[in-house]
């Protein structure tokens, strides 16, 4: 069952910053979309096990600020339909919703970690440890996120090109 997110888990989440769990995308212009794409799949493949959902805000910047967005029903539809359109598999299980934060109109897309992973999005697989998507983390001494790498470059699938040296 999806939790929904009530305006106190959002607003917590917000005021944390961008996180393994949240991604801040200010418009929809440029490339934003394809990195929207990428941060499902991170998000589904939940490298470090919060077990939660991922939640990217659309009109927020990277700093936090809310700067909203004119989000119509298509628009909305458009960014659901990002789950059917066959570029992130297996499918992504998550929700669009309009939400109204600090006063303006924001889209919320929810991920829940996926049950089958590795979630791939155009063949590539794409973790999360940190802010951004598909980025190579650093050394970590984090025994729990070390071990959760470990097993996962051990299993039938190969993410050591993302995972560099750990």
């Amino acid at each position: 069952m999806v939790a929904h997110l009530t305006d106190e888990d959002l607003a917590r989440l917000l005021s944390e910053g961008e996180s393994d769990r949240v991604e801040f995308k200010e418009s929809l212009g440029g490339g934003t979309r394809e990195s929207l794409r990428e941060a499902i799949c991170a998000f589904a493949n939940d490298l470090p096990r919060h077990g939660k959902p991922g939640v990217i805000f659309v009109g927020v910047r990277d700093s936090g600020e809310v700067t909203g967005l004119s989000l119509t029903d298509e628009l909305l539809q458009q960014l659901a339909g990002i789950k059917t359109e066959g570029n992130v598999v297996p499918l992504p299980s998550m929700t669009v919703e309009k939400r109204t934060l600090h006063g303006k109109d924001v889209a919320v897309i929810s991920v829940q970690p996926s049950d089958s992973p590795p979630v791939r999005f155009r063949g590539s697989v794409r973790v999360r440890v940190g802010p951004r998507p598909g980025a190579r983390p650093h050394r970590t001494s984090d025994p729990s996120m070390r071990n959760a790498a470990m097993e996962i470059s051990h299993s039938t699938y190969n993410l050591f090109h993302l995972l560099g040296n750990l």
